[in-house]
């Protein structure tokens, strides 16, 4: 190698100017190719429930490699779901098999009283693909399937077969809080159960007014 004359400056130096001509190069970028974006401005439109039906679900572990960061889980209400008729809704139903549920699951965004809880909820989750889009086009696809099938018209009737629950019995049995006991199904009867007709119907006291002599 040619020995060192003095007649250059050390790596450092050229270190540092590099890191200024890049940060020159984001500079000639702003000013010369950001104005471009405007053309492709949109107004935002915020999403509806009719239009986008899914909640999608999603774990990070704040930027650390894990095998979870790439599932998806995708929770829908079948009553948001472009389906014919009420048929085609019992039919989703027997088709999803244990991923449907009447209530809502407890990480899907929604609340029991919801409307959208008419009819259950389908929960399909997938973190069989190494990248998080492909689970979740996985999920995406298998929806259109659900979907396809149940407006489908053919010889097959499932109007006389009721939406199986044993996976909701299974559940409430194992976690043994005393909702599988004396009949009871999925949720404990409250004070909110008591038949409104039942209770006394009070009359209006008119309060008395008393002069001074």
């Amino acid at each position: 190698m040619k020995p060192f004359e003095g007649d250059d400056i050390p790596a450092a130096g050229h270190t540092m100017f590099r890191q200024q001509r890049q940060f020159l190069n984001y500079l000639r970028l702003i000013e010369h190719e950001m104005p471009k974006l405007v053309a492709f401005r949109k107004p935002f439109v915020p999403p509806n429930s009719s239009a986008t039906p899914l909640i999608v679900r999603s774990v990070d572990f704040a930027g650390e490699e894990h095998q979870l960061t790439a599932k998806r889980s995708v929770v829908v209400p079948v009553a948001r779901l472009p389906l014919a008729d009420e048929a085609a809704m019992h039919k989703i139903k027997l088709l999803a098999g244990v991923r449907w549920t009447p209530d809502p699951p407890k990480d899907s965004g929604f609340w029991p009283d919801d409307a959208a809880a008419e009819h259950g909820f389908i929960k399909i989750s997938c973190e069989d693909f190494p990248k998080p889009a492909m689970n979740l086009k996985w999920i995406s696809d298998t929806v259109d399937k659900l979907i396809a099938e149940a407006n489908a018209r053919n010889k097959d009737r499932y109007g006389g077969l009721p939406a199986d629950t044993r996976h909701l019995e299974a559940k409430v049995r194992k976690a043994k809080k005393g909702e599988h006991v004396r009949g009871r199904s999925n949720s404990r009867p409250s004070i909110r159960d008591f038949p409104k007709e039942w209770l006394p119907k009070l009359q209006a006291v008119v309060p008395s007014v008393s002069t001074a002599e």
